[in-house]
């Protein structure tokens, strides 16, 4: 029985570690405040990257999984879509996470995690869609 209590004290403590290690990676490298009342939980433990941030990795792992899928150049375009209307559609998508940063920068307005995990999710897939869509033409410009 005791080595038992030992082992679940190891088993926690391990957990314990590996969580202390990931926010300290994400508050260092990610640059994540780590807000506790804007992050999610699993149990007892807070998510290493606050609740927009956490949208715009998710977004941002969208864009290159889907990119690939969706990008048909013909000649070159996008997502089926002209250059010119992608150039136009994709910062569209940065909009709502700037309206809802700066409208809880500057007012009373406390946004909730769903809304920030949605701007997040929306920022993270154009920024990187934009960034991909980029080489892309460059490549097929000058190659």
């Amino acid at each position: 029985m005791e080595n038992q209590v030992t082992q679940n004290s190891n088993t926690a403590s391990r957990r314990d570690r590996r969580w202390i290690f990931w926010m300290e990676f994400c508050g260092k490298y990610a640059r994540c405040h780590q807000m506790p009342e804007r992050s999610f939980f699993l149990g007892s433990y807070q998510f290493p990257l606050c609740a927009r941030c956490t949208g715009i990795q998710i977004g941002r792992v969208l864009a290159v999984l889907l990119f690939p899928v969706l990008n048909i150049p013909v000649p070159f375009a996008p997502f089926g879509i002209p250059l010119e209307v992608s150039l136009i559609v994709l910062p569209l998508l940065l909009l709502p996470l700037v309206i809802d940063g700066l409208t809880q920068r500057f007012t009373k307005y406390e946004s909730n995690n769903l809304k920030r995990v949605i701007t997040g999710i929306l920022w993270g897939y154009s920024t990187v869609t934009l960034i991909l869509t980029g080489i892309v033409y460059l490549i097929a410009k000058f190659a």
